[in-house]
């Protein structure tokens, strides 16, 4: 890859799970419904992802709030979930969390050659998550392992609004030395991860089969018939879209041409 030009891509910002790590975001998963199944709530894995790129504790809440599990809880805890009941509920799914993130940290296929091709190119390279600060530590020590390691790490617990807000991704944007909005790409696998780096100001790419969407290991993956696989990336890519994305990929290994095209478009002039 050819290094951009001195006006052209200097940061790009990536998600963690699904994005870089954990194909398929599996991690919070089993702990969102493990969470809530002590409490009396059968949730399912669908439900699970749909608030999936938030907060956690935001996360519980949003699912809380969907009607089958808010009359479920109701019947299980004799009325609404509290402020207090959402606390106690964040804390256990933080204990459970950082306990099952160590088996979750292999990189996604291709991640950490692309962030050696970065870093050759001279572009910076930040990251952002759901995941509070004890989480992330957690799963950052284990990817450096795995050769996945970004210059930057912003949790959710260090800002103020969390996804889809623009916070994490100015934060992450500023402590590398962005020198304009324009010039920074938001990489990640959730509509709110592409939300969040358009109200950023970003260019925002999806990915539409490694990470929630998808909800489907390397394994799965690679074991779904053609016409299955073709049907999943189409809808997973309307979704995208439809959130606001500039460009859709199946995952990070299939980055760099997009950026290269990203490039050539801030090169004429265009901007998000």
């Amino acid at each position: 890859m050819k290094p951009y030009r001195e006006n052209g891509i200097a940061v790009v910002i990536f998600d963690w799970a699904g994005t870089l790590v954990d194909h398929g975001c599996q991690a919070p998963v089993g702990v969102f419904l493990r969470v809530l199944a002590e409490r009396g709530v059968q949730a399912s894995a669908a439900q699970a992802r749909e608030p999936m790129g938030t907060h956690k504790r935001e996360h519980l809440r949003r699912m809380l709030a969907m009607a089958p599990l808010a009359a479920q809880w109701r019947a299980a805890q004799g009325g609404p979930p509290t402020e207090a009941d959402l606390d106690a509920l964040y804390a256990r799914a933080t204990d459970l969390q950082v306990a099952v993130l160590p088996d979750h940290a292999e990189p996604i296929p291709g991640a950490p050659e692309l962030l050696v091709a970065l870093a050759a190119a001279g572009i910076r390279v930040g990251s952002t998550t759901g995941y509070n600060a004890e989480m992330l530590e957690v799963l950052r020590t284990h990817a450096r392992r795995h050769g996945v390691d970004p210059e930057v790490a912003v949790p959710a617990s260090a800002v103020a609004r969390g996804r889809p807000a623009p916070d994490l991704c100015w934060t992450a944007a500023m402590a590398l030395g962005a020198p304009a909005a324009w010039r920074c790409v938001k990489v990640g696998d959730t509509p709110v991860d592409v939300e969040a780096g358009r109200n950023a100001g970003f260019w925002s790419v999806g990915l539409a089969l490694s990470g929630n969407l998808s909800g489907l290991d390397a394994r799965q993956l690679g074991a779904l018939p053609l016409a299955d696989r073709v049907a999943l990336r189409a809808r997973n890519r309307a979704v995208l879209l439809d959130a606001g994305a500039h460009a859709v990929i199946d995952s990070v290994a299939d980055l760099l041409p997009v950026l290269e095209g990203l490039a050539e478009r801030v090169a004429r002039g265009e901007r998000p």
